[in-house]
């Protein structure tokens, strides 16, 4: 089981965040809601491969369940039980999600939401180049940051001359975006997008045994906190 979530289908990838909506629901008191994160956890270590991301994206789980922990304690009276459970069902929220998409492949998505779900073809191409383009967006940042440092425009050490790099960056990012937007439109109209309705793909979308069984695996530990609470109860 190590690694195995690196090689399964996006939609699987997709659908165990999805069904971790479904298992916050049910986190209603602070037993439920220890064994769901501590399942979650365990399945994490389990399943994720070594390299699925930087650690540090788990730091906004923390950020968030601690936020709506205190605030919660702040403002329902002190009670440390519902306060708890409250940033719990947080961490149950959105830790499978931050777990998993950075294994998500725009492309490999695209494939299984055009041929598998008959989503509509314009769609998931627009889809596609989209997540494609955020991906990017980072690298876009550096090369205009560095071109500015390049022709003496650089930030230097005050607050307001950064913040001002900051701006002009993020201009020319949004100008760089809108550009390539506008050249992914024309590419699309050009191939025929606006009026084919039926197009072929590049790659298959194979649905393997092992996708059956993650997300068989990811809807019961869905129903984890509604076993807990049942049990409790």
């Amino acid at each position: 089981m190590n690694g195995v979530l690196g090689r399964v289908n996006p939609l699987v990838l997709v659908a165990v965040g999805l069904l971790a909506l479904i298992a916050s629901l049910g986190v209603r008191s602070l037993t439920s809601a220890v064994i769901t994160t501590c399942v979650y956890v365990l399945a994490g270590l389990l399943m994720l491969p070594a390299r699925s991301g930087r650690p540090i994206r788990f730091a906004t789980v923390l950020l968030a369940s601690v936020s709506v922990a205190y605030s919660t304690w702040l403002l329902g009276g002190g009670h440390l039980d519902v306060a708890a459970t409250a940033g719990l069902r947080i961490a149950v929220l959105a830790l499978p999600g931050i777990a998993v998409a950075p294994l998500i492949e725009p492309m490999a998505l695209a494939d299984q939401l055009g041929q598998r779900l008959r989503l509509p073809h314009r769609f998931v191409v627009s889809f596609a180049a989209a997540l494609q383009r955020f991906e990017q967006l980072g690298q876009t940042w550096q090369h205009l940051s560095r071109a500015r440092r390049s022709r003496g425009f650089g930030p230097g050490r005050g607050p307001v001359s950064r913040t001002r790099h900051a701006s002009s960056v993020t201009f020319g990012l949004l100008v760089t975006t809108m550009r390539e937007a506008t050249s992914a439109s024309i590419a699309m109209d050009a191939r025929g997008f606006a009026h084919a309705h039926r197009r072929t793909w590049a790659e298959p979308a194979p649905w393997t045994r092992t996708d059956t069984t993650v997300l068989l695996l990811g809807a019961l530990v869905a129903t984890v906190p509604y076993v807990a609470e049942a049990l409790i109860s």
